[in-house]
């Protein structure tokens, strides 16, 4: 029997009467739509796969609704006794379910979660650690980005548009897998002009600090170069991180408190080494501010 339509209204039901069997379904509708990267007016994001859905919910994210198909049944089971008494429960067929995918090998199982949502004025709460992301236009690199920011302490991340370069929804697909889920959890403010975020910033007391590339000549009246180790990462603090082949904005790297270059051993014998990428160069920042702060603790 076809599962009828629900309504975006309906979120004390815990599981549907029979198998939903109607591409048309409205639900199906919702997660596709999801899947693909689009969030819905209740800002729902979709997530697909055993390892993301069993990372919502173990987060503790508020879950809307799970979707199983049959071969999903064995993922399900894991999952069951963790889910909440109002969480929807469908089910569908394993062909209509590989309609809805976003991945090439679906597993059967897939969610509609409410992430975390902050504001600009959360970020700068206390010790804050922030990465911003500006103009990082790989999906991947977002999410490792994310994810290294979660396991190293940072206390929330924002992502602007650099000129015409935007930076990778961090909740679409790609970044998400990438994030292991981290970007589920962890707070960001997303599209926010970086002249306006710097601005805020700068109100709070967080200093910021633009990765960059080993220059290759010194020029005038730019903020001090520093290495990682130099800088005092105990105060509240912000990393920028660039397009990752035109870097950080000239006009955002002017308007840092300084900028911070990871020296390479490679760099002088090897010539056609390139800098570290954006994700890399994140994570090796995150984990010295880290260090700093564990230290100190």
């Amino acid at each position: 029997m076809a599962a009828s339509g629900k309504s975006h209204t309906t979120r004390h039901v815990s599981s549907t009467s029979g198998t939903i069997t109607s591409r048309d379904n409205r639900w199906l509708k919702r997660f596709r739509s999801a899947l693909s990267g689009d969030q819905d007016d209740d800002g729902l994001v979709g997530v697909e796969g055993a390892r993301l859905v069993e990372a919502a919910v173990g987060s503790g994210v508020p879950i809307e609704a799970l979707l199983v198909s049959e071969s999903g049944e064995r993922h399900f089971g894991r999952l069951s006794s963790s889910l909440g008494k109002q969480i929807q429960i469908l089910r569908t067929t394993d062909r209509l379910f590989a309609g809805i995918a976003d991945t090439q090998a679906p597993q059967g199982i897939a969610a509609l979660v409410r992430p975390v949502r902050t504001t600009i004025e959360d970020l700068a709460l206390g010790a804050s650690l922030i990465v911003v992301l500006t103009g990082v236009q790989d999906p991947g690199n977002v999410g490792t980005i994310l994810r290294a920011a979660e396991a190293f302490g940072a206390t929330a991340a924002a992502t602007c548009p650099a000129g015409s370069l935007g930076t990778a929804a961090p909740l679409g697909p790609k970044a998400l897998r990438a994030s292991a889920g981290s970007a589920l959890r962890f707070p960001i403010v997303q599209g926010m002009p970086s002249n306006t975020l710097i601005a805020k910033l700068r109100v709070a007391g967080v200093k910021m600090y633009a990765a960059v590339a080993e220059p290759k000549n010194n020029v005038p009246n730019r903020p001090p170069l520093l290495r990682p180790w130099e800088i005092d990462w105990k105060p509240p603090a912000a990393v920028l991180i660039g397009n990752e082949g035109a870097g950080l904005p000239e006009d955002i790297v002017s308007a840092a408190d300084a900028r911070v270059c990871i020296p390479q051993v490679a760099a002088a014998t090897s010539a056609g080494l390139e800098s570290l990428n954006a994700a890399m160069a994140a994570t090796v920042l995150l984990y010295e501010a880290m260090r700093q702060r564990d230290f100190q603790r």
